[in-house]
């Protein structure tokens, strides 16, 4: 395996680029540490601690929905994740292979959009988690402190984030575990066990939670696999990523869960947190503090990738340089801090509806990504073809790819049940958003039966142009 060399840069100087085989380097296990890490934080304690605040569901049935959810969306993360050591390019940058040098475009601007969003998200959590820890700290300037810290870790890119997250899984893991130790350790409620029950529509509303959970990470997955060696095939990065993201966010759905029973009815979800694991509180929010800002580089990191992707579409012989990726960092840096600065007092909660609602985009894509990787060229990729300006054997636009995303798109929409848009038939099941299974059902076939139709129309010609 290729190591390091001690003149290799601190900062990480591919971008868009294809990585070469003589610069990879890394371990599967590694795709482990980074998804199971990024998934301890308190958006999915709070989102866990929904389990039974919102649709009311006891510790049984809510654990059993949550794993069930996230093992089954994890296929998905898991199957995107794998593809980055055989392809060594970004996902978004893939995306050309399938609808398109241009046809791309709309998918690289809806992901960008995504991480942004999430980004700001992120800052003004924790901006707000600064000044839980340190009162005296003006919020603006927790903002900042947030938001550069953030930045910093993205600018250095790839293999800094690897190594943080490293360290995480260690940290966050045994912290949550003594957070488990210590709720159990003391004295429950009466109706810890007993408080809420089952009932269809809430159930069916986690595991759909759990599901789209999973595959709002799918856009940038490879992001983090395409430096691994081209030789570690499909089965070790399929299973690392897949026990990381699965085990991370089931673990943190759960403990928002427990840490919601085990305090009075209607308390807030972080609260309850501080209450539950007692004298451990303030650490742990220290430690979620941490693992925000660290997981918040992602999405700037994403964020980048997707506009670099964007440019070099129209300029395909041009190739940013480290300097070009820092002040494009800084430009991102500095509009998301004016947007958050400026953030009303429910931002997050707004924010977080639209990305949530832009998730309908991000089901189709999935679909034929992986159908296209997996089933139609099963990992074999003209590498070459997706960064000619005319897009080589793949062309500026593969219809039977957009028409399949744009019918993936609508096709939910009757189902859609967001805080922007709700569908006619959302409420077939209260409170569950169902509309992801819709675009995986219509999606998957529909682009399965273009694509074959589509490479049996070239085989044919291809014959009679031979046999004249």
């Amino acid at each position: 395996m290729p190591q390091m060399s001690r003149q290799d840069p601190l900062i990480e100087h591919h971008t868009v680029d294809y990585v070469p085989l003589a610069e990879r380097h890394g371990k599967a296990r590694d795709l482990f540490t980074l998804w199971f890490s990024t998934n301890i934080a308190p958006l999915p304690i709070v989102t866990g601690a929904m389990v039974a605040q919102v649709f009311h569901l006891n510790l049984a049935w809510g654990l059993l929905a949550i794993a069930l959810g996230h093992l089954l969306g994890g296929i998905v993360i898991a199957l995107a994740s794998a593809q980055g050591p055989r392809m060594g390019i970004p996902q978004m940058v893939q995306s050309r292979g399938q609808f398109g040098r241009y046809g791309a475009l709309l998918i690289v601007f809806f992901a960008a959009l995504i991480y942004i969003g999430f980004f700001i998200s992120n800052i003004v959590l924790a901006g707000k988690s600064i000044v839980g820890i340190a009162p005296s700290v003006p919020v603006p300037a927790s903002i900042l402190i947030g938001a550069l810290s953030a930045t910093a870790i993205g600018v250095i890119g790839y293999r800094f984030i690897h190594t943080l997250n490293r360290i995480g899984t260690w940290v966050m893991g045994s912290a949550l575990l003594a957070g488990f130790i210590y709720i159990f350790a003391h004295d429950l409620p009466a109706d810890f066990l007993t408080r809420g029950g089952f009932n269809a529509a809430g159930w069916l509303a986690t595991v759909s939670l759990g599901v789209i959970w999973q595959i709002s990470f799918s856009p940038y997955t490879s992001d983090y696999s395409r430096y691994l060696p081209a030789d570690i095939g499909i089965t070790r990065p399929f299973i690392a990523t897949y026990l990381g993201a699965t085990l991370g966010t089931i673990l943190s759905f759960a403990f928002g869960l427990v840490a919601a029973l085990a305090t009075p009815e209607g308390t807030e979800a972080m609260v309850a947190v501080k209450q539950a694991t007692g004298w451990l509180g303030p650490i742990l929010m220290v430690l979620f503090l941490l693992n925000i800002i660290s997981h918040n580089a992602l999405n700037l990191y994403g964020a980048v990738l997707s506009i670099v992707t964007s440019i070099q579409t129209f300029a395909s012989h041009w190739t940013p340089s480290i300097k070009v990726r820092v002040v494009l960092s800084g430009v991102i840096l500095t509009g998301c801090c004016v947007v958050a600065l400026g953030a009303s007092a429910d931002f997050i909660s707004q924010f977080i509806g639209l990305i949530l609602a832009l998730l309908l985009v991000l089901v189709p894509w999935a679909s034929i990504n992986l159908i296209d990787f997996y089933i139609i060229k099963r990992g074999v990729y003209d590498i070459a073809s997706i960064f000619q300006a005319d897009g080589g054997v793949y062309g500026r636009f593969n219809l039977h790819a957009i028409v399949a995303y744009f019918i993936g798109i609508i096709v939910q929409l009757p189902f859609a049940n967001t805080s922007l848009y709700v569908g006619p038939w959302a409420n077939l099941v209260e409170g569950a958003d169902l509309s992801w299974l819709v675009g995986l059902v219509v999606t998957c076939p529909l682009y399965y039966c273009l694509a074959t139709r589509q490479h049996t129309q070239k085989v044919r010609a291809a014959r009679l142009g031979y046999t004249d």
